[in-house]
């Protein structure tokens, strides 16, 4: 029988002889008959629990279940998915953990890969045995039958059982073949890029596409077009179409318009105010044509200039003061011989702001742009683009040109110019073989307070240039010319001396638009001021001569070219028609107070510049609205020099007029100490 408290469950029954126990012994003597049989005794496990009762040995243990689970594996593992653009949860978590992990080459008895393995060694055995057999044919020899052919056994032992074997084989032959190939030829290149390179490139380009474009058009132009094209270019030959023919046209014309206009050209020619004889010493001005052309049309009169030799042709350069408005300008040359159409017509790709003419060739032009450009044309060239341009290669102007003026010196044998711009440089443009160069004559330096500019002690310059706005070269002294500013002064400085200026003259408060010097008088100068004053000075003497305020905007202001005394200024007519233009003429050596003659010439437009005619006795003027007014002079406007009994045949005209201009000095200076 099992003990107490030994269930079957948790006893182990083991099959073994055991001694038995003092008092058992004899009850075992006494069953002797069942000595055979085996004992069964139940052992209590040691760690056995003593304190559980028998119920709670028998009651059955849950079991306790093991998971596949890593308890450290994340359970909120996110990933981004690229089809939905967005991040989501993955719940499929690896919960394998490898703790111990060998490589290892044992292989389990009666698997395929021993199987695998031992016909791998069956076939090396197989292979090595075959090799034995035939080194054992090769070393096999027929035993000679003399035994003195026997050879001998060598009676050295070969310490190190090798054999020698030697093998003749037959080297392949190497041939090399090279060819030899002259390079190609090549040419160095390099060169050194800038911004203005870039940008002289991108113009190019642009010109080319706008040309391709045009070619374009006028491809797509009708066959009737072409034709006649064809026929022009087939009769070019032909009298109709030859020089010749066009001067026959350009005559007849001229004549229509003289026959149409009659009646002005013979008071151009002829007529004469008769009132001048009761006004005593005023005049009057006669208009007679209006020169105007479509496409100057809405522009400007920047800029008025007499060709100095044909007394007829002028050139009138169109743009805009208004600087919001910038656009294209346009030089036209007009005829007093065809008032109705231009002579020549050039297109600027930038506003005109001033022109001039050279006093020895009388076909070319030099002109001043808006953006800084100068430009020189031939009137005489088939073709209407300049003959010469400034290009920032050329270091150009960076602000508008506001005068050019011809040098008549050409001791240099190379054609130049003068001009000046509002970002403080005077420079001289030379015309040389194939472009245009330029050399700094002076720039413009700011001076502070009232200071002159005698010399570095007396002057203070300040940062950053002077805007000029106007210059004028002295006739009777070439080097000499002077220069106004924006800030109202008036600078006398020299070609010969760049570095300062010779004097200074501040008698303006605002900015100087014109500045002229007497034709006559060597010392006299006149100057025009947005302060609405003219004042004329001695280049001697600091301070202005004569004042005159005319109380409204002047324009312009001119030196008449038959008088010393004689001047031309411009304005509007007053705050109440502050768009009419008014033409003021002073003669001082018949009044130094009061002008001779105030007339309004055009109604609704502003007077901008205004210039006379060297041998006729007309005055021309432009306004704002596109439009040049050709005005003749009364007889006691244009007076010149008066000779009487008393004067001396010996002295010429040109004295008598610095005489004139000199008595008027003397007048004015007694008045002032008086």
């Amino acid at each position: 029988m099992p003990p107490k408290g030994a269930p079957g469950k948790r006893s182990s029954a083991v099959q073994q002889p055991v001694e038995p126990p003092a008092g058992e012994k004899e009850e075992q003597d006494g069953d002797m008959d069942d000595f055979d049989m085996p004992v069964i005794i139940k052992v209590k496990p040691e760690d056995q629990m003593s304190w559980l009762t028998p119920e709670e040995l028998e009651k059955e243990v849950p079991p306790r279940v093991l998971y596949p689970q890593n308890p450290r594996a994340p359970h909120n593992l996110t990933r981004f998915s690229y089809k939905e653009r967005a991040f989501k949860r993955d719940d499929q978590v690896d919960q394998v953990v490898f703790h111990v992990s060998m490589d290892g080459n044992i292989l389990l008895r009666d698997s395929p890969d021993e199987q695998d393995q031992n016909e791998i060694q069956q076939k090396k055995a197989e292979e090595a045995g075959d090799a034995g057999e035939d080194d054992a044919e090769e070393d096999a020899f027929d035993p000679p039958e003399d035994e003195k052919e026997m050879p001998l056994k060598n009676p050295l032992r070969n310490q190190f059982n090798f054999s020698d074997r030697a093998a003749q084989t037959k080297n392949a032959l190497l041939r090399e073949r090279g060819w030899s190939t002259e390079p190609p030829p090549t040419t160095g290149f390099s060169g050194t890029v800038t911004q203005w390179d870039i940008f002289d490139q991108y113009l190019v380009e642009i010109e080319l596409a706008k040309e391709k474009e045009k070619d374009d058009k006028t491809k797509g132009k009708s066959n009737f077009d072409d034709e006649g094209d064809k026929k022009k270019s087939k009769d070019a030959n032909t009298p109709i179409y030859s020089d010749n023919m066009k001067l026959s046209i350009k005559l007849m014309e001229r004549m229509v318009n003289q026959n149409a206009e009659a009646e002005v050209y013979h008071d151009f020619k002829y007529w004469e105010d008769r009132s001048d004889e009761f006004r005593d010493g005023e005049g009057t001005l006669l208009p007679l044509w209006r020169f105007s052309s479509e496409k100057a049309k809405r522009k400007q009169v920047t800029c008025i200039k007499w060709n100095p030799k044909y007394n007829d042709l002028c050139a009138v350069g169109f743009g805009s003061y208004d600087f919001s408005r910038r656009g294209t300008g346009v030089i036209c040359c007009y005829s007093l011989k065809n008032t109705r159409f231009p002579e020549y017509v050039f297109n600027t790709d930038a506003g005109v702001c001033c022109l001039d003419w050279h006093p020895h060739h009388p076909a070319v032009i030099a002109v001043g742009l808006y953006d800084g450009t100068v430009l020189v044309y031939d009137v005489r060239a088939k073709t209407k683009k300049p003959i010469y341009q400034s290009t920032v290669r050329t270091n150009k102007h960076t602000d508008p040109v506001w005068e050019v003026r011809w040098n008549t010196d050409e001791s240099g044998g190379v054609l130049n110019f003068f001009s000046i711009s509002s970002d403080g440089r005077v420079s001289n443009w030379l015309l040389m073989k194939n472009k245009l160069e330029s050399e700094e004559v002076m720039e413009l330096k700011l001076l502070s307070g009232g200071s002159s500019g005698g010399g570095e002690d007396d002057e203070t310059s300040l940062a950053g240039l002077a805007g000029g706005l106007c210059f004028d070269f002295n006739r009777h002294s070439e080097h000499l010319f002077l220069v106004g500013t924006e800030e109202g002064r008036i600078h006398k400085c020299s070609k010969a001396f760049s570095g300062q200026y010779l004097e200074t003259y501040e008698g303006h408060s605002m900015a100087v638009y014109t500045v002229r010097w007497n034709p006559f008088h060597p010392r006299i100068f006149l100057s025009a001021s947005a302060d609405w004053t003219v004042k004329m000075w001695d280049h001697q003497v600091k301070l202005p001569v004569m004042s005159f305020d005319l109380g409204q905007a002047i324009g312009d202001v001119a030196w008449a070219p038959y008088s010393s005394t004689t001047f031309a200024a411009i304005t509007s007519d007053g705050p109440a028609a502050p768009t009419s233009g008014v033409v003021h003429i002073y003669d001082l050596s018949i009044n130094r107070n009061e002008r001779i003659c105030e007339q309004k010439v055009v109604k609704r437009a502003k007077l901008t510049h205004v210039a006379f005619n060297h041998n006729e006795p007309i005055l021309i003027v432009g306004d704002d609205r596109g439009g040049v007014n050709t005005l003749k002079l009364s007889p006691n406007l244009r007076v010149g020099v008066v000779r009487t009994e008393d004067s001396d045949p010996a002295i010429t005209d040109e004295d008598l007029q610095v005489q004139k201009m000199e008595h008027l000095l003397e007048m004015v200076t007694e008045t002032k100490e008086a």
